[in-house]
């Protein structure tokens, strides 16, 4: 069919393929930008000979743009019918245009596709999962950027020699990610350079989560709102150094993975899928690991605020500041995660202010003391009730008494 393309998604991403003007048109009434997928890769993964010119040949007349899948663009492509392929965690679908730009219908796969070949599948998995790590780690670019943290600067204030050799991992491993995007693949010399580096960034990785780690044991047994006070500031500081840090570690990472799928690419191509799906294991065990060890401190940060905001009436100032060094933490735990892709949600701890404490608790006294004053009127009506009662009989009785005598002295009046 004419205007057909190609599908192909991992879960993380989708790949668009055929005509580039077909593909631009399918792009453009989905709405999903994308950035190009480079498929002229895929000629390392076909061996020498004849077959190997044909797919050649079928790569270069095409076009390719990938597509990181979010929770909105992924519904959109579900209409596509994807559907799953021999290549683990790849689905493939073919699309026509029958007519509407914005009708765009599943197709049977045609003769010429050269996906339905499960190498060249498993080829074009092995790039589409290169582009979803170079996209989390121009995430990351941007994210230290933004936060102004001197990742050197933390490291070399490390006395701990073998967090600092992270500094030397980087310079090589940004170097061959030069030389990788001038030349379109990594040599052997280049590959002999940066062996050695992961191993750096791991311990470095490491290190800054043992230190979150002791960051968040320093919240614990913390009684006094000052002392809490001061060491929530520290967090809040210290928190940041090392979530950069890590940020940092984790780039590197998958750039060194995506020149270890490129080497792969070149030598060993059927060992492309495998290597690709043992990346994505490991890849998932760090973010968990990381996940732990973030999600731990900002729980110590909320009990924390918890804490505070229990003695917010005798503590006025320490004790939001307690609840703002929590939010500033958890706020940069929650974009951290959102940058390597990790989902957390985050509830602001709320400071009670001082005031709103004072309120809350005159309102009960004068709550308590309207029924008192209610109580006392109660009482003193009774007393006076009584007082009155009591007045009544004296007078009674005096007025009685006053009859008695007024009768007596006049009886004896009489008699003289």
């Amino acid at each position: 069919m004419d205007n057909a393309i190609q599908l192909i998604s991992d879960g993380d991403g989708l790949a668009v393929i055929g005509n580039a003007t077909d593909v631009e048109r399918f792009l453009l009434s989905e709405g999903l930008p994308s950035r190009d997928l480079g498929v002229q890769r895929l000629k390392s993964v076909f061996s020498t000979g004849a077959a190997a010119a044909q797919a050649g040949s079928e790569i270069v007349a095409n076009s390719g743009r990938w597509v990181k899948l979010t929770k909105e663009s992924a519904e959109r492509v579900k209409q596509f019918g994807l559907m799953k392929t021999k290549t683990p965690g790849i689905s493939h679908a073919m699309v026509g245009k029958p007519g509407s730009i914005k009708n765009w219908l599943q197709v049977e796969k045609g003769a010429g596709s050269f996906l339905t070949n499960p190498a060249h599948l498993a080829g074009a998995a092995g790039i589409m999962a290169q582009l979803a790590m170079q996209q989390t780690m121009d995430e990351i670019t941007d994210y230290l950027a933004r936060i102004d943290e001197k990742v050197d600067d933390v490291l070399r204030a490390q006395k701990d020699a073998a967090v600092a050799r992270m500094i030397g991992a980087d310079l090589i491993i940004e170097e061959a990610m030069t030389i990788r995007e001038q030349v379109g693949r990594v040599s052997e010399v280049t590959w002999s350079k940066v062996q050695a580096a992961p191993t750096a960034i791991a311990d470095t990785q490491a290190y800054a989560v043992r230190q979150l780690d002791a960051l968040a044991e320093k919240l614990e047994g913390q009684t006094k709102i000052g002392d809490l006070a001061t060491t929530a500031k520290e967090v809040e500081s210290k928190a940041r150094e090392w979530l950069a840090v890590l940020a940092r570690s984790f780039q590197l990472q998958d750039a060194f993975a995506v020149l270890e799928l490129d080497r792969v690419l070149d030598t060993t191509p059927d060992e492309l899928d495998r290597h690709r799906l043992g990346l994505r294991i490991a890849r998932q065990k760090r973010l968990d690991a990381i996940s732990r060890s973030t999600e731990r401190l900002v729980a110590r940060m909320n009990a924390a605020a918890d804490a505070a905001n229990a003695k917010v009436l005798l503590h006025p100032t320490k004790s939001p500041a307690v609840v703002q060094s929590t939010n500033q933490v958890a706020a940069g735990v929650h974009d951290f995660h959102g940058r390597l892709g990790i989902e957390s949600g985050r509830r602001p701890s709320e400071a009670r202010r001082w005031v709103h404490a004072a309120t809350e608790v005159r309102d009960k006294a004068l709550e308590t003391g309207a029924k008192g004053v209610d109580a006392a009127r109660s009482l003193g009506n009774e007393t006076l009730d009584r007082a009155n009662s009591v007045k009544g009989k004296l007078s009674s009785e005096i007025a009685e008494r006053m009859r008695r005598r007024r009768g007596d002295e006049e009886e004896r009046g009489g008699e003289s």
